[in-house]
């Protein structure tokens, strides 16, 4: 797979889609057929309030494109920043700051990454020096799951207790 594999005018999903991937495929697929149960959830709403608190003087939600980066900044090189709660999705807040750099990456911008965890004054830096057949194989991984008839079955874990869509999968 090379990674001209997806040119910029195909790169039909968000990172928020990459990111729910490595949440929960169930939860992905109930996302990108509409179904949002977001607004209802107090979790949500947490990580909205610290969004909104934490960097006050940055611009947030940059959008390009498909991609809202929660905020940039600009020097000798762009940084991508994203501001997450806690570090217990580690994994899915990494694959998501790739898929920004790969989405920029297709647009000719070269740029680095930066997790923010405000509650535990953190941060963690990500470049993608290398992983673009990862995010390839992320990014189709995505598409099949929205191209199911049905929502692939759960699997039950301790993030489903505060989990929005809990309720789909498990009443």
């Amino acid at each position: 797979m090379s990674s001209e594999e997806y040119p910029i005018t195909d790169l039909l999903i968000t990172g928020t889609e990459i990111n729910y991937l490595f949440v929960c495929p169930t939860k992905l697929w109930y996302f990108a057929k509409g179904i949002t149960m977001e607004q209802e959830s107090e979790w949500v709403d947490l990580g909205r309030f610290l969004h909104e608190r934490s960097y006050g003087n940055e611009e947030k939600e940059v959008q390009i494109g498909r991609v809202k980066i929660d905020f940039i900044r600009k020097g000798n090189t762009i940084e991508v920043h994203e501001v997450k709660k806690g570090k217990s999705m580690e994994k899915a807040h990494e694959m998501q700051a790739l898929y920004y750099l790969y989405y920029l990456k297709k647009l000719r911008i070269n740029a680095k990454a930066v997790l923010h965890y405000p509650k535990l004054n953190e941060t963690k830096e990500i470049t993608l020096d290398g992983r673009e057949d990862e995010i390839e194989n992320a990014i189709k991984e995505v598409e099949r799951i929205k191209s199911l008839p049905v929502p692939p079955e759960p699997v039950k874990s301790k993030k489903c207790l505060k989990c929005a869509y809990y309720e789909l999968c498990w009443v």
